[in-house]
């Protein structure tokens, strides 16, 4: 007996809202001109005729956004909107599996080697290259080869449990080797265990390359990756139970913070100039939260708003450190060196020194 198609009680939902859903399930993301693209193509096929996508108003995009939304939710989905942080006035509406946990959702598509990968990566962004001196939240292509494989103490199974590293270690630059992608394993007493060696540079570069693809990375024009809006509205939860401490004080820093107006996850923004004040906030919510006061002074402390200290890589790019190098890079010079790697390192030579000068 064949299978019933599924069909949502959903108030005038018809086949152009079928299509909607079907096209937005593909895509996974989608801005508003890419919704009236795809709008102005499923109704120039009902209606026979072409349909200018710039007629699509925003009222009917979300009008089949709603629509789509209430087809869904029985399903476990959702369709969820959010600001670009670094685009101001794009908006990015994302289809979002709110039933499974997202990492569970990644390994059906991606081998053990590259989950593990991803949550390295993940724990650079989140970890590395976020202290309470510099909230990047982005890594560099060197910091993201330099997390192609696990360090050797932390050398793990595929399966989760810690082991010893393996005989063999296959280099950076060797693109041979036998078994399967990413893998080594050691033989037991009955049975073969698998072990995370890693993954070569070549196979890091090509799921980098994968993950902008699909709109789960971004990569800004002074080449750092960071999490696209996709990422940030997928794993928010997630983000927050594995880098925050659920115990921690109110106002104690966390490493994955929100915005002190629109209370949505900040990766790129500003801060209060007070290291240690918690306030942050979007470029467009700082526009909307001053624009009304009479001082721009933190609303938190009080300190001075001077709007020159940043979230995400800007308090890299920010840096007179990062522009000579980016001087030297334009007039054919290069280095090996990160400048993220530069940056943290520095910042974290600074609060050595305040900390031993507290100490005398």
């Amino acid at each position: 007996m064949a299978e019933e198609e599924f069909t949502p009680r959903v108030a005038g939902y018809d086949d152009t809202n079928r299509a909607f859903v079907q096209g937005f399930m593909a895509r996974g993301t989608m801005t508003f001109p890419q919704g009236q693209r795809m709008l102005a193509g499923i109704l120039s096929a009902k209606n026979g005729n072409r349909v200018d996508p710039q007629s699509v108003t925003l009222g009917q995009f979300e009008s089949y956004i709603g629509k789509a939304r209430a087809a869904v939710a029985s399903l476990d989905f959702d369709i969820r909107r959010a600001k670009h942080q670094a685009r101001r006035g794009e908006i990015y509406w994302a289809f979002i599996n709110v039933a499974d946990d997202p990492v569970s959702r990644f390994a059906t598509v991606r081998t053990p080697a590259e989950l593990s990968y991803i949550k390295r990566l993940l724990d650079a962004m989140f970890d590395d290259y976020n202290t309470p001196r510099m909230e990047v939240m982005a890594v560099d292509e060197a910091q993201a080869l330099k997390k192609s494989r696990p360090p050797a103490q932390q050398r793990q199974s595929l399966g989760g449990q810690s082991t010893q590293a393996p005989s063999r270690r296959v280099d950076d630059e060797d693109e041979e080797g036998g078994g399967e992608e990413g893998q080594d394993t050691q033989a037991g007493p009955a049975t073969a265990q698998t072990i995370d060696k890693g993954l070569k540079h070549s196979e890091v570069l090509g799921l980098l390359s994968s993950l902008l693809e699909q709109e789960w990375l971004e990569l800004s024009e002074d080449g750092f990756y960071s999490l696209s809006p996709r990422a940030l509205m997928e794993l928010s939860e997630w983000l927050m139970d594995r880098y925050n401490d659920p115990e921690a004080e109110e106002k104690e820093w966390q490493r994955i913070k929100t915005c002190g107006h629109c209370k949505e996850i900040v990766t790129y923004g500003k801060r209060c100039a007070e290291r240690d004040c918690i306030l942050r906030l979007h470029d467009e919510c700082e526009e909307d939260l001053f624009r009304s006061r009479r001082e721009k002074k933190c609303p938190f402390c009080q300190t001075d708003w001077d709007g020159k200290h940043f979230v995400g890589e800007r308090a890299v790019t920010a840096r007179a450190a990062f522009q000579k190098g980016r001087e030297r890079r334009g007039n054919g010079r290069r280095s090996n060196r990160s400048d993220l790697a530069d940056a943290v390192s520095t910042q974290l030579q600074v609060a050595e020194e305040e900390e031993d000068e507290m100490e005398e």
